[in-house]
């Protein structure tokens, strides 16, 4: 197994899955886990820079951090409340600041290609951690536990079971009996609803950074597709995709916002009612 630094033109993710490093007891240890534990380190190395030193007239490193989560915190207050806000913060700022830099982190030189080859499969040394579909279903299948445990903290079962498949609107009389039937359908659908949100979560985050990496694959390699001479292919390689590039900075930070978002706003559904 021979070490091979590649052109980036080789950056196309070409598996669903993560490539493994080793096969020795790290057996588990694959490039996406490397990239998640590089981005972990660069996320607390940031902010112990920024808070070694509380001061009260703060520097540049503190200001910015401070208003960065002072912000952030004010913007979910004012969809979920003083109570929930203080119980689900520490996750919604986390899921954003932690898939925001993974899928900036997809964009930097080397990353997808640099690794080396396996008789005829490359092996990317870094892969980022939300173009594995393993890391985008951890994440929402822990933020979906942590949705269902809020809410009966908050709910209750009982209120929780009545607010799925009991009728709204304050009927009585013998049209209750009648919409009983369709609000327990209701009900039921929600309840596949709720089952199925850690797939689409999941999904949509992987897809998109999945299908991001394949595409500024294909704009540097467009040259080399379309049969150009060599010295063209290398000038469009460097030309061509740097719009997509930015298109891939923007859609990196609209992931991290509407994965979060969505998690915000199931909880909003859940215990809002409660709130007031």
């Amino acid at each position: 197994m021979v070490f091979s630094p590649l052109p980036i033109a080789s950056a196309e993710l070409s598996a669903e899955t993560p490539e493994f490093l080793t096969h020795s007891f790290l057996a588990w240890f694959t490039n996406s886990i490397l990239v998640t534990a590089i981005v972990l380190g660069v996320i607390m190395w940031i902010v112990r820079s920024c808070t070694r030193k509380i001061e009260v007239i703060p520097g540049a490193g503190q200001n910015f951090l401070e208003a960065v989560v002072e912000g952030f915190y004010g913007a979910v207050e004012g969809i979920l409340g003083d109570k929930m806000t203080r119980k689900s913060f520490g996750l919604l700022g986390t899921l954003f600041i932690f898939i925001l830099i993974s899928n900036w982190f997809g964009l930097l030189p080397g990353v997808g290609s640099i690794g080396w080859h396996e008789g005829d499969k490359f092996i990317p040394l870094l892969r980022p951690g939300t173009a594995d579909m393993n890391m985008t279903i951890a994440m929402a299948t822990v933020s979906m536990v942590l949705w269902f445990y809020w809410t009966m903290q908050v709910t209750g079962p009982v209120a929780f079971i009545k607010e799925l498949f009991g009728v709204k609107g304050g009927m009585s009389g013998p049209i209750l009996f009648l919409l009983v039937p369709l609000f327990l359908f209701v009900g039921v659908l929600e309840v596949v609803s709720i089952l199925v949100r850690p797939v689409s979560l999941s999904l949509r985050l992987y897809g998109n950074i999945f299908a991001g990496e394949n595409m500024l694959a294909t704009m540097i390699n467009i040259g080399q597709i379309f049969h150009f001479p060599n010295w063209l292919s290398s000038v469009l390689s460097c030309i061509v995709p740097i719009p997509f590039y930015f298109l891939e900075l923007l859609i990196g930070f609209l992931q991290a916002m509407v994965f979060t978002l969505l998690i915000l706003v199931y909880l909003q559904l859940s215990t809002a009612h409660e709130e007031h």
